[in-house]
């Protein structure tokens, strides 16, 4: 079912967006920082329990946003280059990762990008991503994996059969170097850059968000946007709170801080 977002809420999201290719310098969003020749612009965003919960546990789809801070993410959606998701949320949620708003046709659709740097996922003509390529409601993914993990893996020829299957719908797999399973995000974002992504919303899980909070990674976030629902999932659940890496500790804090409330729910705008 297509969604609607209403335009005053629109309007007052709009400068956290990322600048469009044809904003100039003295456009409503010069505010925003602009780095197109540098790296994509990187919005986190996210829908948290009153407890700093993603999810009841890990592996568990939980759902936390109301029916407009949904349609809100699916308008965040159309303004962005790519989405991004970890290979967590993609085997525990088999998201479609496309805009569904009224209207959103093919050219406003985003890049999926999973990070899976040991190409675990396995994508399938019945994977819902692939599913919504398939119909032209969406776009294939790209998988980001670790440099010869295809070679390296025992499942070779089954990782192989997805890479075609990823051809066949305009998708693939990217390698970037990974150390203990682990990307650096510089690398990732240089990679996204190479296939033309200006701007990518980084939607989750809790080890995406959490690395991506983690010390001078933040400083590659330019605009937080948080759903915050009206209910505690309570402990055990996968909880966005990044480690601390410094010492002496300097938390992180947002700036130009905007409070939305949306229906039951509350979203909250800001940069780091």
């Amino acid at each position: 079912m297509a969604l609607t977002f209403p335009a005053d809420l629109a309007a007052q999201i709009a400068p956290y967006l990322p600048p469009s290719p044809s904003s100039s310098s003295s456009s409503s969003s010069s505010s925003s920082p602009s780095h197109e020749d540098t790296r994509p612009f990187v919005t986190l965003t996210f829908a948290s329990s009153l407890d700093a919960a993603l999810s009841l546990s890990p592996g568990v789809q939980t759902h936390l946003s109301g029916p407009l801070s949904k349609a809100m993410t699916h308008h965040l959606r159309a303004h962005h280059s790519a989405i991004l998701v970890g290979v967590s949320t993609a085997v525990a949620d088999d998201p479609g990762l496309n805009c569904r708003l009224e209207g959103a046709d093919l050219d406003r659709q985003p890049l999926p990008v999973i990070l899976d740097p040991h190409a675990r996922w396995q994508v399938s003509e019945d994977s819902r991503v692939i599913r919504t390529a398939r119909d032209g409601k969406g776009r294939a993914p790209i998988i980001v994996t670790a440099r010869n993990v295809v070679t390296e893996n025992s499942d070779e020829d089954a990782i192989l059969q997805r890479q075609r299957l990823l051809g066949r719908y305009g998708g693939g797999y990217v390698t970037v170097p990974a150390s203990d399973g682990r990307f650096r995000w510089t690398d990732v974002l240089t990679a996204l850059q190479r296939l033309g992504v200006r701007s990518v919303m980084v939607e989750g899980g809790g080890q995406v968000i959490n690395s991506l909070l983690e010390g001078e990674e933040r400083e590659l976030v330019d605009a937080v946007i948080v759903t915050i629902a009206p209910t505690w999932l309570g402990q055990g659940g996968v909880v966005v709170s990044p480690q601390r890496t410094t010492a002496p500790f300097v938390p992180p804090r947002l700036r130009d801080v905007k409070w939305m409330p949306m229906g039951e729910d509350v979203v909250l705008c800001g940069r780091l």
